[in-house]
Parts: structure tokens; C-alpha cells; sequence
């Protein structure tokens, strides 16, 4: 019986040492947590402008030619019909001279075509001729009384292209840029000056695609004037309906208030007021707390009854600061995962980190290097962040 019992013994030891050890259960990774509160939307996105006037005019000759004088600078204030620049006359004088003298012959033609028609009918009434011949002279007449009238208005429009030889202002305002100098070959036209004229200003500035949607016609605008240190206002007054070839953005134009003497082609930079947003209540988190799953953007959601974390995903609307304004997916009152989210998988089990305690005297070097947010926040520990 020993012999027996010992002969089991090793058996079954020799099987216990060959069977395979049972798996090492997961750890039960502690993790920050943040409860999600909603809070007020604070971000104001800023862009650089510049000042333009309103209507910026280019100006060039109706009629091509030779500049000859150029009387406009840059920076120069003009008036409204003062003389800019002038291209050589002579051959608009010449063809105006050309369309005198034929006012002249066509009017010759037509006073002995009505003193024919005169005496011609005359002789009618003595019926010493037909009625065809005095038909035949009537209309000789007309005939010269439309040559008359062609010649004179051609006479008109060369008088008015050697009046085009000068390039008149239309509007007052400043000269912003000079495009051609005397002794140039201009054809009609061809810019030569370009002038901002005086009136209201706008400040353009170029906005990304994905923050056009919250820039709307109308929206009030703060303007800061770089060089002078100081704010205005203003309304958006138009959207570009297609954005810019080469930069990808879309040209917007502010109005500036009326009475603001802003210096053409100076530097702002325009803060919208964001009405889509602005004083909104809204969910904020962290950017630490999201992660990529697929095309979409997810969090861990922790279930506190069984301290497991669940993935949710959630659609992110803009920045604020250094959080993320979640705009569906979560409800105030969730717990969210805030940090090591990249080492979890679904259902796992997760404790709630707490900060070490550290004793008095410890080392500096011992000080745990951030704290904790307690689990049981308040709404507005989310948005504060």
C-alpha cells in the first residue's frame, strides 16, 4: 500500500508539473477622468486685414496714343475733373478738322438741293414740269439733309475722341498706383492710374474654409488698428463666393464704421464676433482625451457601476483654446477617459487614478509632476479647462 500510494504521489505530481500555468490575469490600469460639463464658448479667432476704400477705380484713356504728360503721382490727392495725364492730340485734331470740312461740303450740298426744290416748284405751280420731276428734287433734298446730319454727327464723335486725349478724374480721392509714364504707347483702355476714391472703407481679410461657416453677412466685427493701438467696429459686409485659386481661402470684406479715419493700406487685424457661437453653452474637452477610430474621432466613456471604459465617438465642431468644442456624441454628467487613452481596449477594467500622497520632507524630486481631477467634478471642471 505505501508502495502504491507513493507511486500515485509521483503521478500526480509529475502531472501537476507539466500542466500548462493558468494566464496572469490583466491589469487594472488606473486612468484620468474628467466629468463633462458644459461651459461658455470663450475662443475669438482673429485674422490680419488691410484697409481698402470701398471703390478703387482704374482708370485709362478712352482712345489709344502716346502719353505725352502725366500729371498724377502716387499718394496724390486729386479732385473730381482734374487733368491726370494727356496723350499726343494731333491726329484726333486732324480728324476732327477732317470732319468740319464735311460738315461744310455736306451742308453746301444740301442748300443747292433746296434752292433746286424751291424752283422747281415753282414751275410746278405754273405746270411748266411733272409732279415726278419736283418728287425727284424733294428727295435730292432729303438725301442732302441726311449727308448733313451724318457729317455733323460724325464731326461729334471726333471732337469728343480729341477730348479723350485727356484723362480726366471722375471722383475724388488719392492716387494709389501709376501704371504707365509719358512717352508710353498705351492702347484704349489700358490702365494708367488707379484711384481709391473718398468715401467709406472696407477691411478684407481672408478667411480658411472650415471657419467660414461661422462668419455670416452682418455680423459685427472688432477692429484692431495694428499701428495705432486701438480698436473699432464693424459689420461684414460681403463673402466671397469662391475662395482664392492659390491660397485655398475665401476674401471677406468688413464695412468700418462711418467717421473712422483709417489710413489706406494699413494693417488690422478683425476679430467676428462669432454669432454662431459666442456666449453659447458648450461641451469642451481636452485634446488629450481623443483619439482616432477609423475615420471617426472617439473617447473612453467610464461605466463607474463596473469600472470599465466603452468607446464613444463624438463629432468635434471647433477649437477653444487648447480644448476641443464637442458638438454631439456626449451629455453632461459623462465620465471621459483624459489621458493614456492609446493602451485601452473596450470593456476593459480601469481603477480611478489618485495622486501619492506625499509625506512632509519628501524630496521635490518625489512630487508627483501633475495632480489629479477628482472623478466626481463639477459640470464646469470641463469647461474651465
Amino acid at each position: 500500500m505505501k508502495r502504491t500510494a507513493l507511486a500515485l504521489l509521483g503521478v500526480v505530481t509529475f502531472l501537476v508539473a507539466c500542466s500548462r500555468a493558468a494566464p496572469p490575469a490583466d491589469p487594472v490600469r488606473a486612468v484620468k477622468v474628467i466629468t463633462v460639463g458644459s461651459g461658455a464658448y470663450q475662443s475669438r479667432l482673429e485674422f490680419a486685414g488691410e484697409v481698402k476704400a470701398r471703390v478703387e477705380s482704374r482708370l485709362g484713356f478712352r482712345v489709344g496714343g502716346k502719353i505725352i504728360r502725366r500729371q498724377a503721382e502716387a499718394g496724390q490727392r486729386v479732385k473730381a475733373g482734374q487733368v491726370l495725364a494727356e496723350l499726343d492730340p494731333q491726329d484726333y485734331r486732324l480728324a476732327a478738322d477732317a470732319a468740319r470740312a464735311q460738315v461744310a461740303a455736306a451742308q453746301t450740298s444740301r442748300d443747292l438741293a433746296s434752292a433746286d426744290f424751291r424752283r422747281y416748284q415753282e414751275l410746278k405751280n405754273q405746270n411748266f414740269i411733272s409732279g415726278a420731276e419736283l418728287d425727284r428734287r424733294e428727295t435730292t433734298l432729303k438725301s442732302a439733309e441726311a449727308q448733313l446730319q451724318q457729317a455733323r454727327s460724325q464731326l461729334a464723335v471726333q471732337a469728343n475722341q480729341a477730348s479723350y486725349a485727356s484723362l480726366v478724374a471722375d471722383v475724388s480721392g488719392v492716387v494709389t498706383a501709376v501704371e504707365a509714364e509719358p512717352g508710353q504707347v498705351v492702347a484704349a483702355g489700358a490702365p494708367v492710374v488707379r484711384i481709391a476714391a473718398d468715401g467709406p472703407r472696407d477691411v478684407i481679410f481672408a478667411v480658411p474654409e472650415d471657419r467660414l461657416s461661422g462668419i455670416v453677412p452682418g455680423e459685427p466685427v472688432r477692429i484692431r488698428v495694428w499701428a495705432q493701438n486701438r480698436e473699432t467696429t464693424g459689420k461684414v459686409r460681403e463673402i466671397a463666393a469662391s475662395s482664392d485659386p492659390q491660397t485655398r481661402t475665401y476674401a471677406v470684406k468688413a464695412s468700418v464704421d462711418a467717421g473712422e479715419a483709417l489710413a489706406l493700406g494699413s494693417t488690422v487685424y478683425v476679430t467676428p464676433e462669432m454669432a454662431a457661437l459666442a456666449g453659447s453653452q458648450v461641451i469642451k474637452l481636452p485634446t488629450t482625451a481623443l483619439r482616432q477610430e477609423g475615420n471617426a474621432t472617439a473617447v473612453w466613456v467610464l461605466d463607474k457601476a463596473s469600472m470599465t471604459v466603452n468607446s464613444q465617438v463624438i463629432q468635434v465642431a471647433t477649437a477653444d483654446g487648447n480644448d476641443v468644442v464637442v458638438a454631439s456624441g456626449l451629455k453632461p454628467g459623462a465620465l471621459v477617459v483624459s489621458a493614456g487613452v492609446h493602451v485601452l481596449s473596450p470593456g476593459q477594467k480601469v481603477s480611478i487614478y489618485q495622486p501619492a500622497v506625499v509625506a512632509t520632507g519628501a524630496s521635490p524630486a518625489q512630487t508627483p509632476p501633475y495632480a489629479e481631477r477628482p472623478a466626481a467634478a463639477p459640470a464646469s471642471a470641463a469647461a474651465s479647462r
